[in-house]
């Protein structure tokens, strides 16, 4: 029987972000899958835990991932961790878990740690519907055509950024949606120097035009507004209801119909389409 693939959170910059739940299972796994074993090393001292550990991230996920099958696949178990936060969300994670689902290798997510929820939660936006982006790309010609594709989109948009990428990724934000678009900041979150700016994209190109950012950045974008059609008048039912007539409808079938249609009261467009 093939062992389980757990997704262990890690803290995002506040140690003590880490719950008993994701501690028992990284000293109960048989082993640990990091995205750097430097780093997790430091988080296993904390915690006073010794496991075997292999290295899985975006430059080895044929080599890396293989490794991790293979011994899943021979019955062990195996914690998942980025450097910090929730594997598999904008992780090469996502393919491992893909390919334990092709494979019936059982996969367990615990909850935790995630910089997405964390900034979505306090940024004073609306939450009800959002689309997560990721990354944009270094690409200035990819990027630009990533954010066209989001011209019309009307949720909240979340983004990841590097600080070298920020002000470059502002400039294209603030040329796509506009600079009056409300955006909120966060910097650093659950970190020391944590810091949440809500803003508009034209204030926060310009601010750090002129200032060097620092530490890992989410932006969340207001969606666009929603395009509201226009009401139809009951000039438009007469000239539906005309059209209706001449394919051959009754003129009360064909005011029901333009009404219905229109959104507009049947009895109103009949009056007025007996008195024309």
């Amino acid at each position: 029987m093939a062992g389980t693939l757990y997704l262990v959170p890690t803290p995002i910059g506040n140690l003590g972000d880490i719950s008993r739940r994701m501690a028992e299972t990284l000293e109960q796994a048989d082993f640990i899958a990091a995205e750097d074993t430097r780093v997790t090393v430091k988080l296993l001292n904390h915690l006073g835990i010794r496991r075997p550990m292999l290295t899985y991230h975006r430059h080895n996920t044929d080599s890396g991932g293989q490794a991790v099958i293979d011994r899943l696949l021979a019955g062990e178990s195996c914690a998942l961790v980025t450097d910090a936060g929730t594997p598999a969300i904008s992780d090469p994670g996502e393919e491992l878990v893909a390919r334990c689902a092709e494979l019936g290798v059982p996969v367990c997510a615990i909850p935790g740690p995630c910089a997405l929820v964390t900034a979505l939660a306090v940024s004073g936006q609306p939450t009800g519907r959002f689309t997560f982006e990721g990354f944009l790309a270094m690409n200035k010609k990819n990027r630009r055509a990533h954010l066209d594709a989001l011209r019309g989109e009307e949720r909240t948009m979340v983004f990841y950024e590097a600080p070298h990428k920020l002000a470059a990724t502002l400039e294209d934000l603030s040329a796509t949606f506009g600079p009056d678009r409300p955006l909120t900041l966060c910097r650093e979150l659950t970190k020391l120097h944590e810091e949440v700016r809500r803003t508009t994209l034209g204030q926060a190109a310009a601010y750090f035009r002129e200032n060097d950012p620092k530490g890992e950045f989410v932006l969340v974008v207001r969606g666009a507004e929603p395009v509201r059609e226009e009401e139809a008048s009951l000039e438009d039912g007469l000239v539906l209801v005309d059209k209706l007539r001449g394919e051959g409808l009754s003129l009360r079938d064909a005011v029901r119909q333009a009404a219905r249609e229109l959104g507009l009261s049947r009895n109103q467009l009949y009056d007025l389409a007996v008195g024309k």
